[in-house]
């Protein structure tokens, strides 16, 4: 027969029982089946993973269906009932501008009302946010600038001019407004009176009537919560910023204190 056909014989014969072999003893099937508990995953879980029949890495978690990288008995093993998609309500209403003057933004959101099991649809967005441009009743009286003068400048006198036939002004009650500064230019050093106007001191600003317009109150006389501005009328270049923290009506300011003009 010779070496050739012995060996050729060799190999036909290891050819049938390896054939023999894997027809009666089936392939060991790798998967989700095989995982210990849980056989499956929720959402995205790379711990969650066995190995293929080709021995490669294959997932049994949710988020596997949208890579593509599932095990095979996946469907079978894992999807034990339909997939339930996830079902947002309606949008509720638009927040207000995070702003009362100027840019801001504002923001609404919505409620889940089925979750997604199973594979299903993910949920949606459930906030949305756009810009804003915020012009609320106030935003006039924050541009509002404050002219002061020390409280030497009052005028509590009679007229010596005014005729018997002339009609007097009417007086308007004054009133006083608490505000506390937050800044101040350098040049308010200048003069003493205005230096006393440091950062984080309360001052009495009265409004008395001669300052006062149509609507009985004095121009910039401020806001609460917000800074408003203010200039010291005998001071150039002396400005600031402060912020209303109360007002008092029909009062009168303690000595050194200022005035709107």
């Amino acid at each position: 027969m010779g070496a050739h056909g012995s060996a050729r014989l060799v190999f036909v014969v290891c050819g049938y029982l390896a054939f023999f072999f894997g027809e009666l003893v089936p392939r060991a099937e790798a998967g989700c089946r095989e995982r210990e508990s849980p056989n499956c995953c929720t959402g995205r879980n790379n711990e969650c993973f066995e190995y293929s029949k080709r021995k490669t890495v294959c997932y049994c978690d949710t988020y596997c269906q949208k890579t593509g990288d599932c095990c095979e008995d996946y469907q079978r093993v894992c999807q034990i009932s339909a997939a339930i998609d996830c079902v947002v309500g309606s949008w509720g209403p638009w927040s207000s501008c995070t702003a009362p003057c100027g840019v801001g933004s504002t923001e609404r959101s919505r409620l889940v009302s089925v979750p997604p099991r199973n594979g299903g649809t993910p949920c949606p967005d459930l906030k949305q946010r756009r810009g804003c441009f915020g012009n609320n009743a106030i935003c006039s009286t924050a541009k509002e600038v404050a002219k002061i003068l020390p409280d030497s400048f009052k005028r509590n006198f009679k007229d010596p001019w005014r005729r018997p036939h002339m009609l007097m002004k009417e007086e308007k009650a004054s009133y006083c407004v608490y505000l506390r500064v937050k800044q101040a230019s350098a040049a308010c050093k200048l003069k003493l009176w205005s230096a006393q106007l440091v950062r984080e001191r309360l001052v009495c600003a009265e409004c008395q009537s001669d300052a006062m317009s149509k609507s009985n109150r004095c121009g910039g006389d401020g806001l609460e919560s917000t800074r408003t501005f203010w200039a010291a009328a005998s001071v150039p270049g002396c400005h600031g910023s402060w912020v209303r923290e109360s007002s008092s009506e029909g009062c009168r300011c303690p000595p050194y204190s200022v005035l709107f003009v």
